[in-house]
């Protein structure tokens, strides 16, 4: 049973994917069935876990708050339009549009990449305080601009290290380093941290004609390698969704003309090289494939599919 399916524009509550797992119905006897849909939120860089089992909570995800951005010493939220506080009112109005049972961000809540300074540990604090004040439990999967945070989150926040978490057998991290072992084995991750994005032409209002984008990859098995070199679990998902930034202001990657900087080239690299990537804009309008360098396994891949010379 699939349900590797695209994301529909003219279904704007089609899910980016199910989650497959495995129900015993009696000695030798199983049948997979869906668990949890993974549904981007229209015109919104959020995710929600849904899980069919409505007894579950269900979960908001978002990446890349990136606090502070924009900042000084004088108005450290930031630029109205991205500020502290307008993002705090955008998380809140979707949590309440999805009917949110919890909330996840995965990675990046502040901008400085090194520690955090004091004008915004206070900006920090009232930012979950914020999401805290709704009644649901938020999460927290460190980022490479985290370092330093948590002293200066509320105590309530569930803090997970860079190797992510799992959330509904869905494995959640950044994107900066690789998951942990139990992450590589779920059927499906998510991640954040690329900044995803796609050029359009250009505009007169919009010059650079960059959106932001949903990146969703169907990933090829890696080919076993020696036991004594893995320093990692093979990784066994199917599918990997890589979320739009969240704040409106931060760097967009174009990935249909140019590869990631340096700071983002990890998750390109590793995990989009390793199967076919598909791009979506936030109102779910399917742009098509990103051209991608072949990775290892698609090379293999390529060189015995090619036909042999006369």
């Amino acid at each position: 049973m699939s349900t590797l399916g695209p994301l529909e524009s003219e279904r704007p509550d089609a899910p980016v994917s199910g989650l497959l797992y495995a129900k015993p119905l009696g000695p030798g006897r199983v049948r997979w069935v869906v668990d949890v849909r993974l549904v981007p939120v229209r015109d919104s860089p959020a995710l929600l876990l849904e899980p069919e089992d409505r007894r579950r909570p269900r979960t908001l995800v978002v990446a890349d708050v990136h606090l502070g951005l924009g900042g000084t010493r004088a108005r450290p939220e930031g630029p109205p339009e991205g500020s502290a506080g307008r993002l705090a009112d955008d998380l809140v109005a979707l949590i309440r549009a999805t009917r949110a049972d919890a909330v996840l961000v995965a990675g990046d809540a502040k901008h400085p990449i090194v520690g955090t300074p004091p004008p915004l540990r206070p900006v920090v604090f009232g930012f979950f305080a914020r999401l805290l004040e709704e009644g649901v439990p938020v999460d927290l999967v460190l980022g490479n601009h985290d370092v330093g945070i948590v002293p200066y989150l509320p105590r309530e926040v569930g803090v997970h290290p860079a190797g992510g978490i799992l959330r509904d057998g869905v494995g959640i991290f950044h994107g900066h380093r690789w998951p942990s072992n139990p992450l590589l084995r779920a059927r499906h991750l998510v991640a954040g941290h690329l900044h995803p994005g796609y050029r359009l032409a250009p505009t007169a209002d919009d010059p650079e004609g960059k959106r932001r984008c949903w990146v969703r990859v169907e990933l090829i098995p890696a080919p076993r390698g020696p036991r004594r070199r893995r320093r990692h679990a093979e990784l066994a998902a199917r599918e990997l969704v890589v979320l739009p930034a969240f704040h409106p202001l931060a760097g967009i990657e174009a990935l249909n003309r140019n590869r990631p900087g340096r700071g983002r080239s990890f998750l390109y690299q590793r995990f989009l090289s390793r199967g076919t990537p598909r791009a979506y804009l936030l109102d779910g309008t399917d742009v098509g494939l990103l051209p991608m360098p072949l990775g290892p396994e698609r090379r293999k891949r390529a060189r015995s599919e090619r036909p042999p010379a006369p």
